[in-house]
């Protein structure tokens, strides 16, 4: 599925995931637990290598402990890799200065994996406890991930 293709099926399935979530906000509380079996089984089916539209148009939210790693990761300072790679976005957050990542590579394997930032090793977050605390979040995470689209799909056909 390529990120247009995705854009347009996401922006078709809102309405319903928006209703969907306000007919069944009491009943979200209590599904985590469905929710983890269906980020297991879609993610067990999807190669993010194919796609990496995360690493190429969201800005993770770095945090001090995220740039400690990747300094450690790159052998560099911590200053150094503020100054390199980071920018303050408005609301006080250090985030990449450009878009896609830096170290997403042309194959798109990213060249700090295991020092990659939280924001990045928890997304797309549907794997999360308390899911219904980001429900919106997911809706908007549909339009750039098809794990977050398939698994808000799969969710709205349970009864």
């Amino acid at each position: 599925m390529n990120l247009n293709e995705l854009t347009l099926l996401a922006q078709k399935a809102e309405p319903t995931s928006k209703a969907f979530l306000k007919k069944n906000k009491k009943k979200l509380e209590k599904i985590d637990s469905v929710v983890l079996g269906l980020h297991n089984e879609i993610t067990a089916k999807t190669d993010c290598l194919q796609c990496a539209n995360c690493c190429r148009s969201l800005g993770p939210l770095i945090t001090n402990k995220d740039i400690d790693n990747i300094a450690k990761s790159l052998r560099m300072k911590s200053a150094d890799v503020i100054s390199t790679y980071l920018k303050i976005d408005e609301d006080g957050d250090f985030v990449f200065q450009n878009m896609p990542c830096p170290f997403l590579m042309n194959d798109n394997y990213c060249s700090i994996y295991e020092y990659r930032p939280k924001a990045c090793r928890e997304y797309p977050h549907t794997d999360r406890p308390k899911f219904y605390q980001i429900f919106n979040l997911t809706i908007k995470n549909a339009y750039t991930c098809p794990v977050a689209y398939e698994v808000l799909e799969k969710l709205k056909m349970i009864k």
